[in-house]
């Protein structure tokens, strides 16, 4: 274990370091230390608690109040978060109040700062690859968020990726613009992609890096002026990252950096009137924001996401393993996690579910492949569980049962991976749809299974769902493949033997469809639908035609 010998002192240099950072930077050093980071993964605990600090107008602040969080694990107050209440949010909206529209930089303003941006991203892709950095961000993020270490390093590996894809000049090709012909000599017209201005963005627990960062990136890319606030239980994990982006040349004035509780954040976000939020969250948070903010909004919200086994049985041990994962790793902590399996009477005939059973069993606390669940008591889930057993025809399947030999504080729950049977014709009912479409953000799934002829029921429940993130149809049968596409909406779905819910990597469009307010993370597709507006410029310079004389009125 390495002990991080760095001052704060050195994020006050960051940017004018950063630009001279592949000249200045000693390789072998970094092997040792590292340079940016303020805080020792292995030493944060109760006797070492570390501190998340806020960024307003390019420094770094503490609070008067500061809001003391518990480790996940065992309950020790762990993290101390600098807490911004209403009285002190007027840094904040006056810092968003001075970006214009027009944003920090656009096709005819600044254009360097493409490929600025283009710079920042090779250096942090090639800081994040490094292993000490990698590591250090793995290690960060099971202390606040336990997962697995390889879920864990699953968020940096897309991350770095992610910069990588966006290095050189590929920032200034998500500004790519177009030009048609006009309708004489002189008049052209140019569409251009357009950037906002003052921006902010909401991002959850449950990936502390690659959500914020993701969406932070390309929000600065397209020349916005972000706010960025994550979800206080794991703000540590997104801080050290933007000390990172100092250290790689970030300009550290281009982003605002708050702690906050919910009320405080929508008090802003009502004074400094963002032009644009993205709001990655709860479907309740996100409905009354889409009102506050008058549609100024794009999100990516819960997703109860379904899974359709197919009627071609084959590689039955890949399968159960990919619903495994899809269903309990992360603890179920995943917005794409699989909340519903439909099964095709000919896989319900197999030993898939005692298959699944086996797998989830080996789950365990010492490896974190179950751990907490963050936003759900133990009471709270097996209380679900117990109403949906009196369902007629539903039944435990596995699981249902408390955590055992555990320190993980009360506020968060612990239950062993549960599967709950509910029959096809039960869940389409009125009085019960609700509650079995109810998603529940842990370790916890619905199974069901039909006959051939009821293809249409399934279809009919998967239509009725509001929240359409992810989904897959699990079949090589280009037939029945056609059928469920060509009759669902899900904006990320898998189709073939090997689909799966989760594990989208950076190359992958991930959000929802079917919503116009809907979000997308990871391509240039998704940076430019909601980071950028389009904007069209007509040309008409002349000249006037010979003889040109002012015509009648009309």
């Amino acid at each position: 274990m390495f002990r991080f010998l760095v001052c704060r002192g050195v994020t006050a240099r960051a940017p004018q370091e950063g630009l001279s950072w592949f000249s200045s930077f000693n390789l072998s050093r970094s092997i040792h230390s590292i340079p940016f980071a303020t805080v020792d993964v292995e030493e944060i605990s109760g006797s070492q608690p570390a501190e998340v600090h806020n960024l307003v107008q390019g420094k770094w602040k503490g609070s008067s109040s500061w809001n003391t969080l518990l480790d996940p694990l065992n309950g020790d107050p762990f993290i101390k978060v600098a807490d911004v209440d209403e009285a002190g949010i007027q840094p904040y909206v006056e810092s968003l109040s001075k970006c214009p529209k027009h944003g920090l930089h656009n096709p005819f303003k600044e254009p360097e700062r493409y490929l600025l941006f283009g710079d920042i991203s090779a250096k942090a892709a090639h800081m994040l690859s490094l292993p000490k950095v990698s590591d250090f961000f793995t290690r960060l993020i099971q202390r606040v968020a336990p997962k697995s270490y390889q879920q864990a390093l699953g968020e940096v590996q897309v991350t770095q990726k992610f910069l990588e894809n966006f290095s050189g000049d590929q920032v200034r090709f998500l500004a790519r613009s177009f030009g048609i012909p006009g309708n004489h000599l002189g008049q052209q017209s140019h569409g251009f992609r357009w950037p906002y201005g003052p921006v902010a963005i909401i991002t959850p627990f449950n990936f502390p890096l690659e959500i914020p960062a993701l969406q932070l990136m390309g929000a600065l890319y397209m020349g916005n002026k972000p706010i960025l606030k994550v979800d206080s239980k794991v703000s540590i994990v997104m801080e050290q990252m933007m000390r990172l982006l100092h250290y790689c040349g970030l300009p550290v004035d281009d982003v605002d950096f708050i702690n906050s509780d919910g009320k405080t954040m929508n008090k802003i976000l009502l004074e400094a009137n963002p032009r644009m939020t993205l709001f990655t969250g709860s479907s309740r948070v996100a409905d009354k924001l889409a009102v506050d903010l008058k549609g100024r909004i794009k999100l990516e919200d819960a997703g109860f996401d379904w899974k359709i086994l197919g009627p071609d049985v084959q590689e039955e041990d890949y399968v159960a393993w990919i619903c495994d994962q899809d269903a309990y790793a992360c603890s179920g902590q995943k917005c794409s996690a699989q909340s519903m399996l439909f099964m095709h009477e000919n896989w319900s005939r197999t030993s898939l579910v005692s298959k699944i059973r086996d797998l989830a069993e080996r789950r365990n606390l010492g490896d974190l492949t179950i751990g907490p669940v963050l936003t759900f008591t133990t009471e709270a889930m097996l209380e679900h569980m117990s109403k949906l057993l009196q369902i007629p025809g539903s039944k435990l399947l596995f699981g249902g049962e408390p955590l055992k030999n555990h320190s993980i504080p009360p506020i968060y729950g612990a239950i062993k991976p549960t599967a709950i049977y509910v029959p096809l014709e039960e869940i389409l009912k009125k009085n019960t749809y609700e509650l079995v479409t109810r998603e529940i953000f842990g370790p916890f799934q619905i199974v069901t299974d039909y006959k051939r002829d009821q293809l249409p029921m399934v279809l009919d429940a998967v239509e009725r769902m509001h929240a359409h993130l992810t989904a897959a149809v699990v079949s090589n049968d280009p037939l029945f493949l056609q059928e469920v596409i060509g009759n669902t909406v899900n904006g990320t779905t898998y189709a073939g033997l090997r689909a799966r819910t989760t594990g989208a990597p950076q190359n992958h469009w991930f959000g929802p469809a079917g919503d116009p307010r809907g979000a997308g993370i990871g391509t240039p597709e998704a940076i430019k639908l909601v980071w950028s507006c389009h904007r069209e410029i007509i040309y008409d310079v002349g000249p006037l035609p010979r003889h040109w004389e002012i015509p009648p009125s009309t």
